[in-house]
């Protein structure tokens, strides 16, 4: 049976960031290194322009996983920032485990490294826990194809949606009049294609 059409709304999301470290990131081999961390960039700025509470997690860092990407730190000095000392599974540290509780929101947007491992044992165990959940694929990553699709599986099989940072902002946003010139610059900042579209608007409607 085909699950109804369940959409993101802003005031009930948070966004859950998880392992996205220095170290870990040189594992990511199904999408170009670049455009991998720019993804994590506009995800990260998509979160702090919608305003949605989020939460930064690192696991072992004193290890080979390394710090988290310093970029993150920058973008929310203010996030409740959890270094796990070596829970595998994020659901497992309990400070992390009341950071997502106290945001109070039902809808969680998940993304992180590695993708079957960081992002599918707490996205699994969230899911578990009644929340809905939205895991942004092209803002995680691991070591290629084959492990990731299998990752994927899992966690739709247990109701996740798969998205894009893209598409989750865009569904967030619901209608472009709510805010024109802020919605397209975060898409100009993450998507050189799209500045032109802006340029050109922007050019337009300054006649």
């Amino acid at each position: 049976m085909t699950k109804p059409y369940v959409r993101l709304n802003k005031d009930d999301a948070a966004v859950l960031l998880v392992d996205h470290q220095t170290g870990l990131l040189s594992l990511v081999r199904d999408i170009d290194p670049d455009k991998f961390k720019n993804n994590v960039l506009a995800l990260a700025d998509l979160a702090k322009y919608f305003n949605l509470p989020t939460i930064l997690t690192t696991s072992f860092e004193d290890g080979p996983n390394g710090p988290l990407v310093p970029e993150l730190k920058e973008i929310f000095p203010d996030a409740p920032y959890i270094a796990r000392p070596g829970q595998i599974n994020a659901w497992d540290n309990e400070d992390f485990l009341t950071a997502v509780k106290a945001t109070g929101k039902k809808q969680l947007i998940v993304a992180g490294v590695v993708t079957e491992v960081c992002v599918a044992f707490p996205v699994l165990s969230v899911l578990a826990e009644g929340y809905e959940v939205f895991v942004v694929a092209d803002a995680s990553g691991t070591f290629n194809e084959m492990t990731r699709n299998a990752a994927w599986a899992r966690m739709e099989a247990a109701g996740a949606q798969m998205m894009t940072w893209f598409g989750t902002a865009c569904e967030l946003h619901r209608d472009w009049r709510n805010d024109v010139e802020g919605l397209g610059a975060l898409f100009s900042n993450h998507i050189p294609d799209y500045r032109n579209l802006i340029n050109s608007y922007t050019t337009l409607t300054s006649k």
